[in-house]
């Protein structure tokens, strides 16, 4: 990572940098015996301790070493997440923490597989565009996160409905897109998924206006979450929801039975 010239203000990288001070001071070391213990240089521990530089996981991780601390490495993930968050589209915060505490889902897609389901390989691809590579790393890590839900000990319940565009429309290449789909069929095994495939041939029906999930709370009113170019919205508005089951409804209506979605993914994989 490139040093700045002036001090970061982004507080995840300054808690780290006054945190190091105080860990170096404590120890009584200057930042040259600092750095000769660590093996970095001492412009690099010195550009971090001033927060003119992002500090490495590793260099997180020898310093708790050094000091006999987990701290470091907590911090640094810090920054990470803060750093991820940033390059996130508007409302979607707010809609992976709602997500994490639903305990039923109701998903729709009509462009690309939702990502609690993709692969980090797919993840990549889909995210890929406009980003340099370590932002794409960065959000398909986030993204791979998310999917802990599914394995959690009380997982929410979920319907997804899937167009059958979002199955065919190859994402990466060939191998991306065999493992993708082979694990669409690993999740759709799961006994709290029910996953549903729009078949072919459907011309015009509900699900054309565009993705949506709804999420429902044991504590809480229903939510739903639209999807934009740009970003997405996530309103509790009960005319909203309203609408959107009956919309979920609908598409679900179209869509194979799960057993036939189920032959589908397999057909899908085989042919690829």
């Amino acid at each position: 990572m490139t040093a700045q010239s002036e001090p970061s203000k982004d507080p995840a990288i300054r808690a780290f940098a006054i945190t190091l001070g105080a860990f170096r001071v404590k120890a009584g070391l200057g930042k040259k015996e600092l750095a000769e213990k660590l093996g970095y240089t001492p412009a690099y521990t010195s550009q971090v301790e001033a927060a003119k530089n992002v500090p490495s996981p590793r260099f997180a991780e020898d310093l708790n070493t050094l000091f006999g601390t987990e701290a470091f490495t907590e911090l640094q993930q810090n920054i990470m997440d803060a750093r991820t968050n940033g390059l996130l589209p508007p409302g979607f915060i707010d809609y992976v923490d709602q997500e994490s505490r639903a305990s039923l889902m109701y998903i729709f897609e009509f462009g690309v597989i939702k990502g609690i389901f993709q692969t980090y390989d797919y993840a990549c691809e889909v995210l890929r565009s406009g980003r340099a590579a370590e932002e794409v790393e960065q959000l398909a890590s986030k993204r791979m996160e998310r999917q802990k839900i599914l394995a959690r000990d009380e997982p929410p319940q979920i319907v997804a409905v899937f167009d059958e565009g979002v199955i065919r429309r190859t994402v990466g290449g060939r191998e991306i897109m065999r493992d993708q789909i082979a694990r669409l069929v690993e999740i759709s095994k799961m006994p709290n998924v029910t996953m549903h495939i729009v078949p072919p041939g459907k011309g015009a029906y509900p699900g054309v206006m565009g993705a949506f999930t709804i999420l429902r709370f044991d504590d809480g009113p229903d939510m739903v979450y639209t999807e934009g170019y740009l970003g997405g919205s996530i309103t509790g508005n009960a005319a909203n929801v309203r609408g959107h089951t009956v919309h979920f409804d609908l598409i679900r209506g179209v869509a194979m039975s799960a057993d036939d979605s189920l032959e589908f993914l397999h057909a899908a994989w085989e042919g690829l």
